[in-house]
């Protein structure tokens, strides 16, 4: 697995940057085929805003074939920060490999998995369900109609279909206060 540690508002060190590699690498030991992992990525990074509490930043973010997990912590303390990151990631990991298995065992075999207990290990563990469904009609616009659109509901993220292109589209707000486009790759 390759893995990349960078940091952004503060300078890596080699123990830093061994205790990073060392704790994303520990995910490799959910799969068997060490390629599943493609790549990791790590950022460590600094808040330099004093009204942050928590100001050193830890972020992964995994590529296994195709699919993208990420995990993201903040403590005053950048060895926690990692240890946390690294242990939501382990979770994430987990749970992915456990919905791999169980469709394995439900397509290949032909029965259905295991029903799981009623007591949840961990209240992330808890499997999330579809609670509500929402249709609506979409006229092509801009993005910059689709944020106006997105800040008088007062939503976090809008889907829209590109004036442009015709294609299904979505702004979002970043943290920072800005706003992100999504838009299908060509």
């Amino acid at each position: 697995m390759e893995i990349g540690v960078k940091g952004r508002n503060m300078s890596i060190t080699e123990a830093l940057e061994r205790y990073a590699l060392e704790k994303v690498e520990r995910v490799s030991k959910f799969f068997d085929d060490e390629r599943s992992v493609s790549r990791a990525e790590v950022e460590l990074s600094h808040e330099r805003n004093p009204s942050i509490s928590d100001p050193e930043v830890a972020e992964a973010t995994l590529f296994i074939n195709g699919v993208v997990l990420k995990a993201r912590e903040a403590s005053g303390d950048m060895y926690a920060s990692i240890d946390r990151m690294s242990d939501k990631l382990e979770r994430q990991v987990k749970r992915y490999r456990g919905r791999q298995i169980d469709r394995w065992h439900g397509q290949i075999k032909g029965h259905s998995p295991e029903p799981e207990s009623d007591v949840p290990e961990d209240e992330e563990e808890i499997e999330a369900k579809i609670v509500r469904t929402k249709q609506f009609q979409m006229k092509p616009m801009s993005a910059e109609e689709a944020v106006l659109q997105m800040e008088l509901l007062d939503h976090d993220f809008f889907v829209f279909t590109s004036a442009d292109t015709g294609d299904i589209n979505v702004v979002y707000r970043r943290r920072d206060g800005n706003y992100g486009l999504i838009e299908p790759a060509r």
